[in-house]
């Protein structure tokens, strides 16, 4: 059995990202399929509501473990939008929150490992390791920064662009640098994302490619699948920390950005 398993053709290191139907569905000529990502970010977003249901359910003032862990997460999120936005962030704290516990959920739950046997469609997904869905949530950010930077600033807004005591000579190249840094915000912070989960997931992808293929062949050259076993438990662990802090880099920026446009007028 164990031979069977390893002399199987192990799949290829992008085939994990294939976004595959679960449940066909069309409207209009439009493909609305269920498909494993839409299940994933499901699964996700009712982990965060069952955790907190929990951790919420019976409150106390000595919390037990559940609520110790949700409470810590609060005062995490909570000091970090306090820290960088001021006083007025307590606003986007909900935003924020669910920006970074989402994230790090999805990150998190793409590193569990699948069922030896289950269907494609039913393996771990990562629907962060795609653009569209990290280009989503940038997309969502810098709307709400312009939303809000204009409602609370009015045209003072555009001094994000030509802050005051900026010579003039010097604004016909000042003013395009910072539009154009304005509006590839969104863009550096789906890319960041992405690509750090889409090429850690590759990596892992490989050593495990290569530990398969080895120990499969037999013989002395086993002993060769040692190395990248170990090397594919040091990527998991480097995963696992990378799912932590673009989690937190994600939100980190996304206050900064919301502190311009809530200070725009100070510039």
């Amino acid at each position: 059995m164990i031979d069977a398993i390893f002399k199987m053709r192990a799949a290829g290191p992008m085939e994990q990202f294939e976004i595959l139907p679960i449940v066909p569905l069309s409207l209009g000529g439009i493909d609305i399929s269920l498909t494993n990502s839409a299940v994933w970010m499901i699964i996700g977003t009712g982990a965060i509501i069952l955790f907190f249901a929990m951790a919420t359910r019976r409150a106390g003032l000595i919390p037990g473990r559940t609520q110790s862990t949700a409470e810590v997460l609060y005062e995490f999120v909570s000091d970090l939008v306090r820290d960088t936005i001021g006083s007025e962030g307590r606003k986007f704290f909900p935003y924020v929150f669910t920006l970074f516990l989402w994230i790090l959920i999805m990150n998190l739950f793409g590193l569990i490992p699948s069922l030896p046997g289950t269907p494609a469609e039913a393996h771990t997904f990562t629907p962060t390791s795609h653009l569209i869905v990290t280009l989503a949530l940038a997309m969502l950010t810098i709307t709400i920064v312009i939303v809000y930077g204009f409602l609370k600033n009015g045209l003072k807004f555009f001094k994000l662009f030509a802050p005051s005591g900026v010579p003039l000579w010097l604004m016909p190249i000042l003013v395009p640098v910072e539009v154009i840094s304005f509006l590839s915000r969104p863009l550096s912070l789906a890319i960041r994302l992405f690509a750090n989960m889409f090429a850690g997931h590759v990596i892992l992808k490989l050593f495990a490619g290569f530990v398969v293929s080895l120990l499969g062949a037999g013989g002395a050259v086993m002993a060769f699948g040692i190395a990248p076993f170990l090397g594919a438990i040091a990527v998991t662990a480097l995963e696992f920390l990378v799912a932590a802090l673009q989690a937190y880099v994600f939100a980190v920026l996304t206050c900064i950005y919301l502190s311009d446009a809530a200070h725009a007028s100070d510039h």
